[in-house]
């Protein structure tokens, strides 16, 4: 008797876990590295699904630095690629080095909470979910990036010291502004915010990364915890 192993396509599989919906709902910066090369990916092959094609790319060359020295005979080598597929893929990291190499503005700098606070003031006010940012930056104060970290639900945004840290520890910052926002306009910390603000501040004294403040997004108002007194 001949067992059969079945394996579900992308299609079957729940929306919330397939890359190109998560990407749509949730934004680019939610994937990871591996479910952004399955988006361009965009097919598997019969053996595989796209997510399982892209992490196969990422297990061989280990990280992105190394697909982008990869040729395109190396990446359409890997099975379900292609050279089509390859192409993509170079294509796109191509124009993120050339986009690395562009930088023709200076790097903001934070004096102020109304520095850090007009950075994402109206990107966030009218967002209708909670989420959580970190605005790394250097010794200099210069912002060297803007972290999204989670994204939560109407009245919540769960965040864990690890998340939080990850990137901040890559790109070496040396102090980190929190932000997130109030979907209901008005931003006064709620208990909750005051409680995990106190417990991410604790986990980067161990890391060795400060936490300057924490800034809440309401509707075209802040708050600032560093003002309030609260850090």
């Amino acid at each position: 008797m001949v067992s059969l192993s079945y394996r579900p396509t992308m299609k079957e599989l729940p929306e919330d876990t397939r890359p190109r919906e998560r990407l749509l709902k949730e934004g680019a910066g939610a994937l990871s590295e591996i479910e952004l090369l399955a988006v361009l990916l965009s097919t598997g092959s019969r053996e595989a699904t796209a997510l399982e094609v892209a992490s196969q790319m990422m297990a061989q060359f280990r990280s992105i630095h190394m697909l982008l020295d990869a040729s395109v005979e190396e990446l359409s080598g890997i099975k379900g690629v292609g050279s089509v597929k390859a192409a993509k893929v170079k294509a796109a990291l191509e124009l993120a080095r050339r986009l690395s190499q562009f930088s023709m503005l200076p790097r903001p700098v934070i004096k102020s909470p109304e520095d850090a606070a007009g950075l994402v003031m109206e990107e966030m006010r009218h967002l209708d979910r909670e989420h959580f940012r970190a605005l790394l930056l250097n010794t200099r104060n210069q912002v060297i990036g803007v972290d999204r970290v989670s994204v939560g639900t109407l009245n919540s945004s769960a965040v864990h010291p690890r998340e939080l840290f990850r990137n901040a520890i890559k790109r070496s910052a040396a102090s980190i502004i929190l932000v997130h926002n109030h979907p209901s306009g008005d931003p006064t910390p709620s208990r909750e915010d005051v409680e995990v603000t106190g417990r991410l501040i604790d986990a980067g004294k161990i890391i060795g990364i400060d936490v300057l403040d924490h800034i809440i997004i309401g509707d075209n108002r802040f708050t600032s915890f560093k003002a309030r007194g609260l850090l």
